[in-house]
């Protein structure tokens, strides 16, 4: 038989890791199993990045986090979050998938990569950073394609084409075009996106007005191949010369595992999954979504500090459920 828990999380993010110190403070036995590693989706931001938040507004578990700067950076965040791990001897189970979770009449059977565990309630917190939202177009597969943007050197002096008109595309473009890339965007809607922060906006849109940063609005990638790429522009089809593609798409929930769990799934355009706005709970007893996962595709309604409270809220409604007392 596989051993039990009153609590399985899946996903060892900064709010996974949350609802793992409310468990330990209530007495309540738990395992968080992540995918990756701990704070999987904040190791693969870009190297450089900068939080938008204050540092003590990401801190979780009653550990300070202190910062040299104003606003974190993605590598004190990793150190952080590993230190608050060790601090609370999180059970943790680190590069262990999830690939199925079946109902029982007494909670969860969640069967791994490495193993099949059992649980009273299972907490959802994968967020939304997994997995990639794909152009769909031939050559996407190929090795110079890349999802993730890591660091502006290795694209010195090639020719970078960047998809997309987000946040991401934005500091991807600035970063390697300063770093000496032939950088071109190619941009679906009319504008870069409202969201794009307000103290980057005027230099990506200067670069673009000078020509530094070649950009195509209304535009799509058609195919993608060697050393070329087709795109389709308002003024056409044409071919482009290029080393690497950098899809800044953006990205969306495990929405796999979620329909394997019988998630309801709202059908309007953001797709958020169902879940009770006070306890977390979805429409499958003894199954909570904690985090950026609760807003679908709308991926700026929750962040790590607007959602670190959904662990408290979630264990205590655990609790009262089977009658243990912190």
């Amino acid at each position: 038989m596989p051993q039990k828990f009153d609590i399985i999380i899946i996903g060892a993010g900064p709010i996974g890791m949350a609802c793992g110190i409310e468990a330990v403070k209530s007495g309540l036995s738990y395992l968080i199993i992540e995918a990756g590693c701990l704070v999987n989706s904040l190791y693969h931001y870009p190297v450089n990045m900068t939080f938008f938040s204050t540092s003590e507004r990401l801190e979780i578990g009653e550990v300070p986090f202190i910062s040299h700067g104003y606003k974190p950076t993605r590598s004190e965040a990793l150190e952080y979050y590993r230190r608050v791990a060790f601090s609370w001897e999180l059970n943790v189970k680190t590069y262990e998938r999830v690939i199925d979770i079946k109902s029982l009449d007494s909670g969860y059977l969640i069967k791994t990569s490495k193993g099949v565990y059992a649980a009273a309630n299972a907490v959802i917190a994968t967020g939304f950073y997994g997995i990639p939202n794909l152009m769909n177009v031939p050559g996407e597969q190929m090795q110079k394609v890349k999802h993730y943007y890591d660091e502006p050197h290795p694209y010195s002096a090639q020719k970078l084409l960047i998809v997309g008109g987000g946040n991401s595309a934005v500091d991807a473009a600035l970063e390697t075009y300063r770093r000496g890339a032939h950088v071109t965007m190619v941009i679906a809607n009319g504008e870069l996106d409202p969201g794009v922060k307000y103290w980057v906006r005027p230099d990506i849109e200067n670069r673009i007005k000078e020509g530094s940063i070649k950009a195509y609005f209304n535009s799509t990638v058609k195919e993608i191949r060697e050393t070329e790429v087709d795109l389709c522009t308002p003024e056409g089809e044409f071919s482009i010369g290029n080393d690497f593609v950098l899809a800044m798409t953006g990205y969306q929930p495990d929405y796999g595992l979620l329909e394997k769990a019988g998630v309801e799934i709202s059908k309007d355009p953001f797709m958020e999954p169902f879940y009770d706005e006070e306890t977390f709970e979805t429409n499958r007893k003894g199954l909570f979504l904690a985090g950026c996962v609760c807003g679908g595709m709308n991926t700026s309604r929750w962040n790590i500090e607007s959602s670190r409270f959904h662990a408290g809220k979630i264990v205590n409604a655990i609790r009262s459920r089977i009658g243990k007392n912190s």
